[in-house]
Order: structure tokens, then sequence, then C-alpha cells
């Protein structure tokens, strides 16, 4: 299970670059705000906040997806587990009956573990990058289904600037509960 999680942290730091690009975008558009003539700054400006990261992670669609794939990885996981669990009895019982064995029979059996050792390393490996390749994918998807509920939102309410990132944002900016909302209802037509 370490591997899994070894895993899907690489793929997090994969998604944290991307939100990187988009927090400097975020920060010219408020710098662009702030240096804006003095006339628009009178006008009432609507602007609103989104915890990106909050709505990524517990949003429905994004239960839904780490729902799915955990049951779609959990038979072959299961299957790895216990094959490593029957080369560590195979080990166990090489030492065990190492002292009563021919050296022939004690060089055999070694062969035999290190081929099935290498064989389970070689599937732990392909394991793990398809997994790590359905969580980038899962989360590609996610990213378009939330930036889409945020347009959406962007649109239908009127917002001037919708914020992805902040260093600090009152409560009544935060629209991250309507996003998720937003997502919780296109969560079954995308599905």
């Amino acid at each position: 299970m370490n591997r899994l999680i070894q895993t899907i942290a690489v793929a997090a730091c994969a998604v944290a670059r991307r939100e990187a690009v988009v927090f400097a975008a975020g920060a010219a558009a408020a710098c662009m705000l702030f240096l804006a003539p003095s006339s628009a700054l009178a006008q009432q400006l609507k602007i609103g906040y989104v915890d990106f990261e909050r709505a990524m992670l517990l949003s429905l669609p994004a239960r839904a997806m780490q729902d799915k794939l955990a049951a779609e990885i959990r038979p072959r996981q299961k299957q790895l587990d216990e094959l490593e669990a029957h080369l560590k009895a195979m080990a166990d019982q090489l030492d065990k009956d190492g002292p009563t064995l021919s050296e022939h029979d004690i060089g055999r059996r070694r062969r035999e573990l290190l081929d099935q050792e290498r064989d389970l390393r070689r599937k732990l490996l392909e394991f793990n990058e398809e997994v790590a390749q359905r969580l980038n994918e899962q989360k590609s998807e996610l990213w378009d289904l939330t930036h889409r509920a945020i347009r959406q939102i962007f649109k239908q309410e009127k917002y001037d600037l919708i914020l992805q990132d902040a260093v600090m944002a009152a409560p009544t900016v935060d629209i991250t509960n309507e996003v998720m909302k937003a997502l919780a209802t296109a969560a079954p037509a995308a599905q």
C-alpha cells in the first residue's frame, strides 16, 4: 500500500506544478485590478475565491473517482500482496529446510526464488505505473470538470474575477461550496 501512496504523491506533485502556473496568472490579474484607474476601482467588483484543492479532493466527482479507482486496483493489489506473501513464505521455508537440503537443491530453490522476486518487482512496477497513469487521467478529468463549473458560476452570477489561489480570503468571497454543488450536479451527467 506504501507504493500506492508514493504513486499518489507523485501525481499530486504534477498537479501542484500545473496549479503554480494558474496561481501566477491569478496574482497578475489581482495586481492589474489594483493598478487600474481609480474610476474602475469606484465600481463595485464582484470577486470570488475558490479553494481549488478542497474542491478537487472533496467534491462528489472526486470521491466517486477515488472509489472507482480503488475498486479497480483492489483485486490486482490483493493478488500482488498474496504473491509477495508467498515469496516470503518460500524464503522462510528455504531458510528452514536449508540445513537438510543438498547444495544443488539449495541453488535451484534460490534461483527459483530470485526469478519469482524479479517477476514480482516487474509486476509491481507495471502496476504502479498503471495506477499513476489512471490517477493522472482522473485528475485531468476532474480538473476540467472543476474549471467548467467555475466558468459556469462566473458567467451565471456575473463575477468580475474569480481567484483560484489566495493568501487570505474572506468567507464572503469564498465560492468553493458553490463550485462543489455545481460539480455534484454535473457529476451524473459526466458519468
